[in-house]
């Protein structure tokens, strides 16, 4: 199948032009850089005036649930959600029922990905206190990296004993794996909530969260996740960053990503602990949204370069779950159609460029993950795109919410921007409210 999009305003490596996309059998055959359109005979066009054409995003961190948790969301689902969004791959993380720890359920998943995902799809192996003797017989080809809990949070695969740790960091260095970290001292969050318990009682209310999981607990984990992969040379990189001290951390990036990075996810670029008063429990996450000081310096690290991707961390939960305090309501919240409309409207504020945006959403998370042939508007890559508006705005209700979870924090937000189309491997899967449901994605291949 050949499909052209012709006329719309690309932004791809740093540059914005007119042109038009040309896609024979899944692939970018050519990319013309005028405003003629490409002659060449084609089973389909799409006219992009007026509208932006970008990479699919690169989500590389989300959580959909499936298996043992699909009250709550599944590949199916999530993976739909995704694809009205503009996200076009998606790396999702192992805190599943069973965990995705042993090569068994590694091999369950991508099996399941490969029958319900819309969109591309790849799977993290996790990481605990006694299995690091796995890690060498992983397909390095096919998962992005390894994911550690060095927090307790959402599905109980806490690493704390610091032999493990070591053991973790110096097999991951040697088998050029990254390892995605989470990254909150479990010990100074068991000591705040029990003081908060003892002042406030069994459930503290939502606004204390980034006390109890606070700049101390996060602070001290990251300063020792970097510390470790400093001594032995391994590829780190931190998940959703929340304060501004731990960006001291990491150094600022223009090009060449330094072999230790860190993500800011939507919901901290987004959310202050300003917005818990009328959230509330809605914006529960681990790490808490913090202060509207520490929302500033992640938003001013875009651009300085100290941040390298944004992830959603997308998280569903029933919205029974997200009922109470810090100690009942759980921690999490779907992100995932949103994301790249929430960061446009960022670049309208002028937090951020267009260009760096996709950088950040979309070549980062290929390059550092060492993703093939995806990420980029390049001749021979994979045909993964989003085509985007402005100008017609729109209010989220519950109806156009496509996670199974059918809430968001965003629920009565009026957009100014929407996606129009998302292209994944040449074919479009996304046109304006229509969606292929028959289409399944490809599994993601690394290095």
């Amino acid at each position: 199948m050949k499909l052209i999009i012709e006329n719309g305003t690309i932004v791809n490596e740093n540059r914005t032009f007119k042109g038009s996309i040309v896609i024979d059998n899944g692939h970018i055959s050519e990319v013309v850089e005028d405003s003629v359109s490409p002659r060449s005979n084609c089973d389909e066009r799409i006219d992009a005036t007026g509208c932006f054409v970008l990479p699919g995003v690169i989500d590389s961190h989300v959580h959909f649930r499936e298996p043992g948790l699909t009250e709550k969301a599944d590949i199916e689902s999530e993976s739909r959600a995704a694809a009205f969004g503009g996200v076009t791959s998606f790396f999702d993380m192992p805190n599943t029922v069973p965990q995705t720890t042993s090569l068994e359920a590694l091999h369950d998943k991508f099996e399941r990905g490969r029958k319900s995902s819309h969109v591309n799809y790849s799977f993290f192996f996790g990481a605990t206190n006694d299995n690091v003797d796995v890690f060498p017989q992983l397909d390095r080809q096919r998962i992005p990296g390894i994911k550690l809990f060095m927090g307790s949070s959402t599905g109980n695969m806490l690493v704390d004993k610091y032999g493990s740790l070591l053991k973790i960091f110096e097999s991951a260095a040697q088998l050029g794996l990254p390892i995605m970290a989470h990254c909150e001292d479990t010990e100074i969050i068991n000591r705040n909530m029990a003081l908060m318990k003892k002042e406030y009682g069994d459930d503290p209310d939502v606004m204390l969260h980034p006390l109890i999981r606070s700049e101390e607990a996060c602070y001290e984990s990251s300063a020792l996740a970097t510390g470790l992969a400093r001594t032995y040379g391994t590829r780190l990189h931190v998940a959703h960053v929340s304060t501004a001290k731990e960006l001291e951390l990491f150094e600022p990036s223009a090009s060449v990503l330094p072999s230790i990075t860190a993500e800011a996810t939507v919901a901290h670029l987004l959310f202050s602990n300003k917005d818990y008063a009328t959230k509330g429990a809605l914006i529960k996450c681990n790490p808490a949204i913090k202060s509207e000081n520490d929302r500033d310096a992640l938003r001013q690290a875009l651009a300085e370069g100290r941040i390298t991707t944004i992830g959603t961390d997308h998280a569903p939960h029933l919205l029974q779950q997200k009922q109470g305090g810090c100690a009942k309501a759980v921690s999490g919240m779907p992100m995932i159609q949103f994301s790249l409309p929430t960061m446009l409207e960022l670049t309208d504020e002028g937090v951020l460029s267009l260009e760096r945006m996709v950088e950040l959403m979309c070549h980062h998370p290929a390059v550092l993950f060492g993703v093939r042939e995806r990420g980029f508007i390049r001749k021979g890559y994979k045909a993964d795109l989003a085509i985007v508006s402005s100008g017609e705005p729109w209010t989220l209700t519950e109806d156009k919410i496509q996670s199974k979870c059918k809430w968001s924090p965003l629920l009565g937000h009026s957009f100014r921007w929407r996606v129009r189309q998302t292209v994944c491997n040449g074919r479009i899967i996304y046109n304006d409210g229509i969606f292929d449901n028959d289409y399944r994605g490809e599994e993601v291949a690394f290095r």
